[in-house]
């Protein structure tokens, strides 16, 4: 079991790890071996998520989720497949505690009286300061 936060673990057996040719810099190295993983997890067939959880990740982490409901991350940094599983795997319980993490309600907050005053001050200071511009007095000949 893999533990996310204190209220949730997930079965290592849900997880699915894919392994291909990680592009960038490695000289042959890129070529021959196959050191970029990719980790998928199905959110919507996960027993160990409630469905609050299930719909909570499903909208944070949206762009990372398929149409079939998968999440995948991928790992390509370093030059062994072993390296990049356990950065996947970390990025993968980043993703799931920030997606999990209850958001505080925001407060609205009143603009103070000064800060409106002070607004409407200079909005007419300025336009007395463009209006001034445009009388120049100088009359067309």
């Amino acid at each position: 079991m893999i533990r996310v936060n204190q209220d949730l673990s997930i079965s290592e057996e849900e997880l699915k790890f894919k392994a291909s040719r990680s592009g960038g810099p490695g000289g042959q190295n890129v070529n021959k071996v196959a050191s970029r993983v990719i980790l998928l997890f199905d959110v919507d067939q996960s027993a160990n998520l409630s469905e609050d959880q299930k719909k909570r990740i499903r909208k944070r982490l949206a762009n990372r989720i398929n149409k079939e409901g998968i999440l995948r991350v991928v790992s390509q940094q370093h030059r062994t497949q072993l390296a990049n599983r356990k950065a996947a795997l970390d990025r993968f319980l980043e993703l799931m505690m920030q997606a999990l993490r209850k958001q505080r309600p925001r407060r609205q907050t009143k603009l103070p009286r000064s800060a409106k005053r002070h607004r409407l001050e200079e909005k007419a200071r300025r336009g007395q300061l463009k209006h001034s511009r445009s009388e120049t007095g100088i009359e067309d000949e």
